[in-house]
């Protein structure tokens, strides 16, 4: 990367109590009532990764599954390789021994550390300083962490009744051996985003839900765990899972998800006497949102503008993409993101069997609450064709050339690059109708500029997920904790081609994974953020946005520490430094500041800023009035 993470705003260490890492090696002093906490990053340690590991994961449904939010190291146990019997057979068939062995090699790996880890050490430390069960809490997973089971009844359905189709051997089993059911199981009607006929997946309910993604891949696992060492169980935590396939409206026509939501924190509340903490993760921070809208219009739950002040104590903001993901561009255009472009040869083969460019397209496209994280913001905040808020100086491209093409080619290649709102206006016009129907009237990336505007739009539900263009709830009390990641090469525009005549793709548009310069990863743009998600979308708002008073009326008070990306060398999630979009759950010092705020000490902790997105956020052109 062109830029360095730059320490700002760091507390001092004579005012304020440290949180450090669990460690054996001495005693914690515990935090005092009125201390305030910083928290202690170590120093980036360089690690090698084996890159063989992302076959699996990124041939099979890293397309449709980790490889859309989780990331290439990603890693998927390997326990239960006798239920995929035949199936399995034939996939080693097309994989070479040595990444077989590989894989288990790091397999192991895995295991031998989680076995010498101490899952409840971070919950075991903050309950003996004297802390436990205070709020009860709510949980909120982000994209694809979800379970999702058949429930369907028709012969097509039958054999898999209450089986996951999602999150599940039963998937990948599926997606061997009987592909276009499992297609049809996963993909949404496209004319009316809900159930296809004869089809019907649901959400998995319960902690089951979300600790795991497959056996052996943990997603909220470590939270669950150290929430347990304070206090925490069935009665005072809750999972609140969702189809994440579902545009946000038809959460609530086909499940009342909102519905159930708003029930289950209003019996929370009857029963403990204690307002609700609610810990959101990537695209669950965009549901959180929607809800606080939801609940207290006319138009939704009918709570009025008071509920949130009444019911809630705190937001827990885990990675949101409160601005979106651009890597959702190239996945709904194409097919394709930088975990497929940077596939070999022998890897891409794999993929192409198993699930085509076409059929990737397909899929994301028949996934409506996917496209909620199109990029938000448009040119004012992703910038113009020769300037973006955070391009670094020196830099020969701006970022705000988000999608670049080879020119001379063909009619069906564009004549000039894209801005990212170009790149929006392209998606739509060579998109079928269906599928510019369900985006527009679900969806809206605009930016409001006056108080009167976001007041207006308070009434529309479309606009409801974007913070560019609604308010923050009227809950003066209300805390907002923003956790996220930094440090991380991440996905920040990309160059196109027309594909192979050989490739036999109906798709004009392939990313040029052959082009390696600068900041450019096989035809990839790579900027500032966790991995998956760029720094503007996770930082502008808790660090800049919700300053203005059109977007924060209330003066909600926002925190915000980043945690800067320090993975160990030979742990393939990282280990408890990590700051991945989707390892960042397991850190340690994330779980542990989850923990205070749930334990009621969250005023202790203060701002911790180390990137430079604060003079990137000044630079975007969203103005006060």
């Amino acid at each position: 990367m062109a830029s360095t993470l730059r320490r700002r705003g760091a507390p001092s260490s004579k005012q304020e109590e440290t949180i450090s890492e669990p460690s054996t090696s001495r005693e914690d002093s515990p935090v005092k009532d009125g201390d305030k906490v910083k928290v202690v990053h170590h120093r980036p340690k360089q690690r090698k990764r084996k890159t063989t590991a992302i076959f699996l994961l990124g041939s099979l449904f890293g397309l449709v599954a980790a490889g859309f939010f989780a990331k290439s190291n990603d890693l998927i146990d390997f326990p239960e390789i006798g239920e995929l019997s035949m199936s399995m057979d034939s996939l080693f068939d097309v994989l070479p021994a040595g990444l077989v062995k590989d894989m288990r090699e790091l397999v192991n790996g895995e295991r031998d550390f989680l076995e010498s880890y101490d899952a409840f050490s971070v919950g075991i430390k903050v309950r003996s300083e004297g802390l436990s069960a205070y709020h009860p809490t709510v949980m909120v997973p982000g994209v694809i962490s979800t379970g999702l089971e058949s429930w369907g009844t028709s012969n097509i359905s039958r054999p898999y009744f209450r089986k996951r189709l999602w999150g599940s051997w039963t998937m990948m089993r599926a997606l061997v051996m009987d592909k276009e059911v499992w297609k049809r199981h996963i993909m949404l009607d496209k004319e009316t985003g809900l159930d296809p006929p004869d089809i019907k997946l649901r959400a998995a309910q319960g902690f089951d839900a979300t600790d795991f993604f497959i056996t052996g891949y943990w997603i909220w696992n470590k939270i669950i765990e150290n929430l347990a060492s304070l206090g925490y169980d069935s009665t005072n935590s809750f999972t609140a899972a969702y189809d994440w396939r579902l545009a946000y409206p038809n959460l609530e026509k086909r499940d009342y998800y909102f519905t159930r939501l708003k029930a289950h924190i209003e019996m929370a509340v009857h029963l403990e006497q204690r307002k609700i903490v609610l810990t959101s993760h990537s695209m669950g921070s965009q549901v959180v949102f929607y809800f606080f809208h939801w609940v207290a219009s006319d138009q939704g739950g009918k709570g009025g503008q008071d509920w949130v002040e009444k019911h809630i104590e705190a937001w827990i903001n885990v990675s949101g993409c409160m601005l979106g993901a651009v890597k959702d561009i190239p996945a709904l255009l194409s097919g394709e993101m930088r975990d497929t472009a940077q596939l070999n040869a022998f890897a891409v083969y794999g993929l192409e069997k198993f699930l085509s460019k076409e059929e990737r397209t397909e899929i994301f496209r028949a996934m409506p609450g996917m496209s909620s994280m199109l990029p938000m913001g448009g040119n004012a905040i992703w910038g113009d064709i020769d300037w973006a808020p955070d391009d670094q100086p020196g830099q020969e491209h701006s970022f705000g050339s988000f999608l670049n093409f080879r020119t001379g080619q063909n009619w069906t290649i564009p004549n000039k690059n894209f801005t990212v709102d170009g790149a929006m206006e392209y998606l739509m016009k060579t998109s079928e109708p269906w599928y510019r129907r369900s985006i527009e009237g679900s969806y809206s990336q605009g930016v409001a500029k006056t108080t009167a505007e976001v007041e207006v739009n308070e009434k529309n539900p479309s606009k409801w997920i974007n913070p560019l263009e609604t308010r923050l709830p009227l809950a003066p009390n209300l805390k907002i904790y923003c956790f996220y990641g930094v440090g991380k090469p991440t996905e920040r525009g990309y160059y196109y081609r027309t594909p192979d005549p050989s490739s036999g793709t109906s798709l004009n548009l392939t990313i040029d994974t052959g082009l390696m310069h600068g900041l450019v990863d096989h035809g990839v743009i790579m900027g500032e953020g966790d991995g998956t998600v760029n720094l503007m979308s996770t930082g502008y708002m808790c660090n800049h946005g919700w300053k203005m008073k059109r977007y924060n009326p209330a003066g909600v008070k926002v925190i915000v520490v980043e945690m800067p990306h320090e993975p160990e060398r030979f742990n393939p999630r990282g280990g408890p430094n990590t700051a991945d979009h989707v390892d960042i759950l397991g850190r340690q010092n994330l779980n542990e500041l989850i923990l205070r705020i749930a334990a009621g000490k969250g005023d202790a902790i203060e701002d911790y800023v180390v990137s430079n997105i604060k003079e990137y956020a000044k630079k975007a052109r969203v103005y006060e009035e």
